[in-house]
């Protein structure tokens, strides 16, 4: 068993507040490397389910381990700076390991969000939010949306830009 997350003292002390006041407390987590439309909507979509939308951006080493040496492309500061300007959050953790597993924990969610890429049982805290008493919801992901494409567009010289 591994040692409980330390959430930063601002956190646990938003998070408390909020729970005091009887706010639907929503989780989700992901790298948000090169912000993008459809992270923006995934978040939305995410804070609609909820009173407060907390967010956990992978920092930097493990984005090395999951996606490879050449990511992240912004650093975890730059990500995480990014979401927590967008109006749909209202707080962002960083976190190191490979899943969000103890972030989860620390964070103890009403709701829990992943992409609809996921199965029911790959959803990464899923028991631990259900055992809890809270529930689980997939989002709908915008199709062609995602940092890896447009990664591949920018090395194939390609903008893919259909004006607007």
């Amino acid at each position: 068993m591994s040692a409980p997350f330390e959430l930063p003292a601002d956190a646990r002390a938003k998070l408390e507040l909020w729970r005091a006041g009887g706010d639907t407390i929503v989780f989700t987590n992901g790298v948000y490397d090169l912000l993008h439309r459809g992270h923006v909507e995934y978040l939305e979509d995410a804070r609609v389910l909820g009173d407060r939308l907390v967010v956990g951006v992978n920092g930097d080493a493990s984005v090395r381990r999951l996606k490879g040496p050449e990511r992240p492309i912004l650093d975890q500061h730059d990500r995480a700076t990014l979401i927590g300007a967008l109006a749909c959050v209202d707080l962002v953790v960083v976190f190191d390991d490979d899943t969000p597993q103890r972030l989860i924990e620390a964070v103890a969610p009403d709701v829990l969000c992943k992409g609809a890429d996921y199965a029911l049982d790959q959803i990464v805290g899923r028991e631990f939010v259900e055992a809890r008493g809270g529930r689980v919801e997939r989002i709908a992901l915008r199709e062609g949306l995602s940092t890896s494409a447009l990664v591949e567009r920018i090395r194939a010289g390609r903008s893919g830009y259909s004006g607007g």
